[in-house]
């Protein structure tokens, strides 16, 4: 028996892969090798031993930094919710940001690497967090103007419903506020 319309081939439609996890792992692997080749390059002019107190050296310096910078952010919530809890709004406070470039800079120093200590060492200036900060702000800002309507309090306000059977039911949470009297309830009996 034939039917009219598109023809329907046995295999399905493959996806194609986006050039992001096309090229990351390529570029991690190009990363990796040329992060060992520096290091044989220094241990080939000095010595085995200069390369690992380069390392250690780097990992120390990086953990000093992200203790640093978590302890800064540690403090800047809790005076915001200091203010918070005393009445008065937060006030903005022009050093507090940028503690998550830093983490992330002590983070890429503590990596073993020539690479990525010299990249965490340039994520550590006030011009390079702030240049990065304004970059991925335009990203983040950008994929949300571009992933249409809706909030994400409308995704948080949307539940599924599981059915005995597997399908998945689209909801919606609806709370009643009311309160009510406790002692109308019946008891709950096994």
């Amino acid at each position: 028996m034939t039917t009219t319309g598109a023809h329907s081939s046995s295999q399905p439609a493959r996806t194609r892969r986006s050039r992001l996890r096309t090229f990351v792992p390529l570029g991690v692997a190009a990363w990796l090798v040329l992060e060992v080749w520096l290091l044989t390059l220094v241990a080939g002019a000095s010595s085995g031993l200069m390369v690992f107190l380069v390392l250690l050296a780097g990992v120390v310096l990086g953990s000093v930094i992200i203790k640093r910078a978590g302890r800064r952010a540690f403090r800047s919530l809790q005076e915001t919710l200091r203010q918070q809890q005393g009445g008065t709004p937060p006030e903005a406070r022009p050093n507090s940001e940028g503690n998550g470039l830093t983490m992330l800079g002590g983070l890429l120093v503590m990596i073993p690497g020539l690479l990525s200590d010299a990249a965490g060492l340039l994520l550590l200036l006030p011009p390079v967090q702030k240049a990065v900060s304004r970059y991925a702000e335009r990203t983040f800002e950008r994929r949300l103007r571009a992933a249409g309507p809706g909030t994400l309090g409308d995704a948080f306000r949307q539940a599924r419903m599981h059915r005995p059977d597997g399908k998945v039911v689209p909801g919606e949470v609806v709370r009643n506020d009311a309160p009510t009297d406790r002692s109308q309830r019946p008891p709950l009996t096994p």
